[in-house]
């Protein structure tokens, strides 16, 4: 147990030993193993996009056991996936690497502009696979949020309750919101300090833009000076909305893009102070070598 990791287990005061374990487990797995830093792969892109959109460019991916493998074979800190994924491999790799279940997936079948997702499985499945934690997804903005919010409240006091940690998707979207909106600075760091009261441990938003998209917002940022130029000023911003920094805010790798721009996206993420990445398309839509190569050229950006 290094000082930063009980430094950051001490944020969480209300927590008992057993979820405290699991978020232990977590930091203290793979390659950035006591850091406080962590890379985590996520595999749910064939619930939400579709099989083909997902696997086709590696077909390697429609194996899940090739997604856990690389997720061990790169040091990443943990896996994390929907039900079936983790059924499908969890008994042949037990205690390998800490295992994350996706409480909840939406699809692209049917668009609406108000999102959520459906819970599709539970605490209990997560016990039983022995993973550390829970991941579930939130749409800030969207005009069913309520239903959500109320879904992640019921969800984490179980998990709690059982030991393990929430990991909490939170991605604004909704009727009220432009596309340029879902990723503006406010509306990120507000997302990401939403996710934050809802209890969440672990807290993943994506990168945010220089865009404001709230003008009672702006005029604070302006006001205040609140510098949002470049991607290390913007993230610093959006850890410091999660209680000062005293949550973990990890960031979305987004869709598939070159190396170079996505690297140099990540020594903005780490500069910024960000606890890490969640890297799923970028990351096994690449074959494994190279995927490999990125997942450790990632993790050495945040290991500093």
């Amino acid at each position: 147990m290094t000082p930063r990791v009980r430094e950051i287990l001490s944020w969480y005061g209300a927590d008992n030993p057993g979820t405290l374990t699991n978020l232990a487990r977590l930091l203290n797995h793979g390659r950035l193993a006591g850091t406080g830093k962590m890379v985590i792969l996520p595999v749910d892109q064939g619930f939400e996009h579709g099989p083909a959109r997902s696997f086709a460019k590696n077909p390697d991916g429609y194996d899940p056991s090739y997604h856990v493998n690389l997720a061990i074979e790169s040091g990443c800190n943990a896996y994390a996936a929907p039900l079936g994924f983790i059924e499908a491999v969890a008994r042949d790799y037990a205690g390998e690497i800490p295992l994350i279940l996706k409480v909840n997936n939406s699809e692209t079948l049917f668009n609406s502009a108000a999102p959520i997702s459906a819970v599709t499985s539970a605490v209990d499945d997560a016990l039983r696979l022995g993973c550390v934690g829970i991941g579930f997804t939130i749409y800030p903005g969207s005009s069913d949020r309520k239903q959500m919010y109320e879904e992640i409240a019921v969800a984490s006091r179980k998990a709690k309750e059982a030991g393990l940690a929430v990991i909490v998707w939170s991605y604004p979207r909704g009727e009220q919101l432009s596309k340029a909106g879902e990723t503006a600075v406010d509306v990120v760091a507000y997302a990401a300090h939403i996710a934050a009261e809802l209890g969440a441990h672990v807290i993943k938003v994506k990168p945010p833009t220089a865009h404001l998209e709230q003008e009672a917002a702006r005029k604070v940022y302006e006001a205040q000076g609140i510098r949002i130029e470049t991607m290390r000023d913007r993230v610093k911003h959006v850890v410091e909305s999660c209680f000062n920094g005293k949550r973990i805010v990890i960031f979305s790798g987004g869709e598939a893009k070159g190396t170079s721009e996505l690297l140099e996206e990540v020594k903005g993420l780490a500069g910024g102070g960000a606890f890490g990445s969640i890297m799923g398309r970028n990351a096994f839509q690449r074959p494994k070598k190279e995927a490999i190569e990125l997942l450790h050229k990632v993790q050495d950006a945040f290991r500093g």
